[in-house]
């Protein structure tokens, strides 16, 4: 659908199920992937190398964050950009962050490359298990000059108004990458290395495939000659600042608990982290989808001066974030047993009784969750980095680390209601935020502007 008809005309309940269903369905089938990519190591190659994989997944993470800080930073002016009929300055935000994401995608490739043993040895692990998380880690890195840009161009798709584009090329890429999985570990019997490979295969492949409308200048967004400048480097890392630093933030705030969970639980504790991570894998990409999916829209028409659509976008966002967590905390509350024998099938009465509480626990956090992480991606549609960035950090490292303190009493039920803590000092700090911008938020349309 053209992007001006989709996101000015389109009303915003329909817009909503036109754009948010299947930003959700995309980021829920690429998380569904990261899901059998855990159960696939579990099963086929054991509970060290599901432990090494969750080990080294919080690097795998920083490796996609400095393009992911690109991606989103771009995306934001871009569709402002379009909303003010500035099509020479879109084009040339999109041809600069493309450049940009190639080149710190092999700078950071290397750079992890390089130092995976060092960073491994440093969390703690020794012996086949660390070397297990330095194999895993490598591919990625290795890769990642060709792979980083996927998620990047997933945004673009979208702001050009190829919804159904961007849902075929992450259900591709996720059956795909599960496809060469089952290949590589299941048939070849490769070890974790395989693992990560089959995923950066799956990037790949579909990276060339969503640039197809971009190469064909069929898409609203063109490639143009890249004119570089400070004001616009400076735009992009602005806006994709909350991103980056919740990217970062969070893989810290892993790393420090990985570092934790070995020394009072080993493996054990470890691979029971692991199972919430990828639980939360399955929610949250969820979130995201349906929030990101409507920053184009929302971004759109602020840049447009159409505030009354922005708010009733946003209710929306607001409305079905709030539902879709409420289910996710009943289904986690009445089958974590179910689902930790999902991620190891052999788990003794030890792992599945450590497993079992921490789920429960966890599954608290997203009473509240809903609402900071759609007041943060509220913040970034319309350009305000800085409060996004105090969401997005306090929620990712900041109140993590204070209640690490103040639950170490608990010990391993300290760490598991950590989660929750975090949660509910986010979404008081987000009201606060939305109380204090109230009177910004609630602006009436510009002149001669038609109303919802």
């Amino acid at each position: 659908m053209n992007s001006t008809a989709l996101f000015i005309k389109t009303s915003p309940i329909k817009l909503f199920f036109l754009a948010s269903i299947p930003g959700a369905v995309s980021m829920f089938a690429s998380a569904l992937y990261y899901t059998l990519d855990g159960i696939f190591v579990g099963h086929f190659l054991g509970e060290t190398a599901f432990a090494a994989l969750n080990l080294a997944m919080p690097f795998v993470i920083i490796n996609f964050s400095l393009a992911d800080l690109i991606g989103v930073g771009s995306a934001i002016p871009i569709s402002i950009s379009l909303g003010k009929e500035q099509k020479k300055e879109a084009d040339n935000l999109f041809t600069c962050a493309c450049l940009m994401i190639v080149a710190a995608g092999a700078l950071i490739g290397a750079v992890m490359f390089a130092a995976a043993p060092l960073l491994i040895r440093l969390m703690g692990a020794e012996g086949n298990f660390a070397e297990l998380a330095v194999q895993y880690l490598r591919v990625y890195a290795l890769c990642s000059p060709v792979t980083t840009i996927i998620f990047a161009v997933d945004n673009y798709l979208r702001i050009c108004g190829y919804i159904r584009g961007s849902l075929f090329v992450n259900l591709l890429m996720s059956v795909l990458s599960a496809v060469l999985e089952f290949l590589f570990l299941g048939v070849f019997r490769w070890g974790i290395w395989a693992a990560a490979l089959a995923t950066c295969s799956g990037m790949f492949i579909c990276t060339v495939i969503a640039f197809v409308p971009f190469f064909r200048e069929k898409a609203v967004l063109r490639f143009c000659r890249p004119h570089f400048t400070v004001s616009l480097v400076r735009q992009i890392i602005t806006c994709g600042t909350p991103n980056f630093l919740n990217n970062i933030a969070g893989r810290i705030t892993s790393i420090l608990m990985n570092v934790i969970l070995v020394r009072l639980g080993g493996e054990m504790a470890v691979s029971v982290y692991g199972i919430l991570m990828f639980a939360e894998g399955l929610i949250q990409p969820l979130l995201y989808g349906m929030c990101d999916s409507l920053q184009p829209a929302v971004g759109y028409n602020w840049g447009a001066q159409k505030f009354s659509r922005v708010r009733a976008i946003e209710k929306c966002c607001f409305t079905a974030s709030g539902i879709l967590s409420l289910l996710s905390v009943v289904l986690m509350a009445l089958f974590p047993e179910q689902l930790t024998r999902l991620f190891i099938s052999g788990a003794g009465p030890d792992v599945t009784a450590m497993s079992v509480t921490a789920i429960r626990l966890f599954s608290l956090t997203y009473i509240t969750r809903w609402f900071s992480f759609a007041t943060q991606s509220y913040m970034l549609a319309i350009e305000k980095p800085l409060p996004a960035s105090l969401i997005s950090v306090s929620t990712a490292l900041i109140f993590p680390v204070i209640l690490i303190i103040a639950l170490w009493p608990f010990g391993l039920t300290g760490i598991w209601l950590n989660f929750a803590g975090t949660s509910a000092l986010a979404a008081v700090m987000s009201a606060v935020i939305l109380t204090r911008l109230r009177a910004e938020l609630s602006k009436p349309d510009a002149p001669n502007l038609p109303s919802i």
